[in-house]
């Protein structure tokens, strides 16, 4: 008679861990998670548009050439007729060689203006007394009863006054460096009334 052994089952022995699983290499291995792509950026804002370029100014028109002055009013004698004047302002203003301003009958005003360097003119008035005086500048006087005699010789300047006698020759010479500027009486008139002589040129050759 046969006898059947049972198989002996093995005594349970403490439960060993299970070792970890060696790391994977080559083709086989799981491809671990790729992590998450980040969401895209938000654009730029676009930049504003430059504001476009001024438009270029046209040119100015060229500026006119400045008008000539008004030409000043002739000089008027005021001569038989009541009259009050500056007569240090209208002497300095006077720019002629000579001017008459006012003619009487027995009396006349001239203004006149002698440049450096010049002279009134070597001259005699038989029978006219001649008062003069300095405004501005700086002159010699020279007075004689002879022509080639002028004995009397003064230095003047301004505010300086001149008494020459009727029959006497005379002469004043700016020997400054700016006009002579004065004004002269006659007792009686010596000129024509209204008489304007621009330079001593034309004075010389009206009396000539």
């Amino acid at each position: 008679m046969r006898r059947f052994h049972r198989p002996v089952r093995p005594m349970p022995g403490p439960v060993r861990p299970t070792p970890p699983a060696p790391p994977c290499s080559g083709m086989f291995c799981p491809t671990p998670p790729r992590p998450p792509v980040p969401p895209p950026r938000p654009p730029h804002p676009p930049h504003p548009p430059r504001p476009p370029h001024p438009p270029v100014p046209p040119p100015r028109p060229p500026v006119p050439p400045p008008r000539p002055p008004h030409p000043p009013a002739p000089p008027m004698d005021h001569g038989r007729q009541p009259y009050v004047v500056d007569i240090g302002r209208a002497t300095l203003a006077n720019n002629n060689f000579r001017t008459t301003l006012w003619t009487g009958r027995h009396l006349q005003l001239t203004l006149m203006t002698i440049p450096p360097g010049g002279e009134i003119g070597l001259e005699i008035h038989p029978d006219t007394d001649q008062f003069l005086r300095l405004e501005q500048g700086q002159g010699i006087v020279q007075m004689g009863r002879d022509r080639r005699n002028l004995n009397f010789r003064q230095m003047v300047m301004q505010d300086f006054a001149v008494f020459v006698p009727a029959g006497m020759w005379h002469n004043i010479i700016n020997v400054g460096h700016t006009p002579i500027k004065l004004y002269s009486i006659y007792a009686p008139p010596h000129h024509p009334p209204g008489t304007v002589h621009a330079t001593k040129a034309i004075a010389d050759m009206m009396e000539d």
